[in-house]
């Protein structure tokens, strides 16, 4: 399995759905630094519960697991933290759907994402702040340290606002994730 049939695998669907989406996490922090091995992919997705039918049927039964229209609804509209995975059944590979909901900051990214193109699948990515200031977030939740190694790759690969990310940090309290991020290594 390569590690483009991650993008692949969900990428026609998502496209089809003609919804606004993001592609943030690893996946999005390797669009902007360095490649590193993952079976997921993030999605940020603006879902009102009038279209989480057409999300269902994007992602055919027969190949992917779907949870019940139900729970997308009940997800679509949760004020925060909205979310969702879809399963594609032949490789394994799962799509971490995240809802915008209320949330300020994938607001904000979704009216800034970037339209990048992944072999010849043109597709929508966040802006690698926002993915930056995600990752200082689950390293402070988590502690794992590939969140770290992602943004010192962006860092040093791709132009990036600093201070945007700084007047963030500040008002997300990440302080001491922006400090590990910079050091790390």
């Amino acid at each position: 399995m390569e590690q483009s049939d991650v993008i692949s695998v969900f990428a026609g669907p998502l496209e089809r759905l003609e919804l606004p989406y993001m592609i943030v996490g690893a996946v999005g922090a390797m669009a902007y630094g360095e490649m590193r091995f993952t079976m997921d992919i993030d999605v940020v997705l603006e879902l009102r519960a009038e279209d989480s039918a057409r999300v269902a049927r994007a992602f055919p039964s027969t190949e992917f697991y779907v949870p019940p229209l139900e729970t997308i609804i009940v997800e679509s509209v949760r004020r925060e933290r909205g979310h969702f995975n879809l399963i594609h059944f032949a490789t394994g590979l799962k799509a971490d759907i995240y809802l915008v909901a209320n949330d300020a900051l994938n607001k904000l990214a979704m009216a800034n994402r970037r339209r990048l193109t992944v072999g010849e699948q043109p597709l929508w990515f966040s802006p690698p702040e926002h993915i930056i200031l995600r990752k200082l977030e689950f390293y402070r939740e988590g502690g794992s340290e590939k969140h770290l190694g992602d943004i010192f790759a962006m860092l040093r690969l791709s132009d990036i606002d600093v201070g945007f990310v700084e007047r963030h940090v500040a008002r997300l309290g990440l302080s001491e994730s922006w400090a590990a991020a910079r050091n790390w290594k």
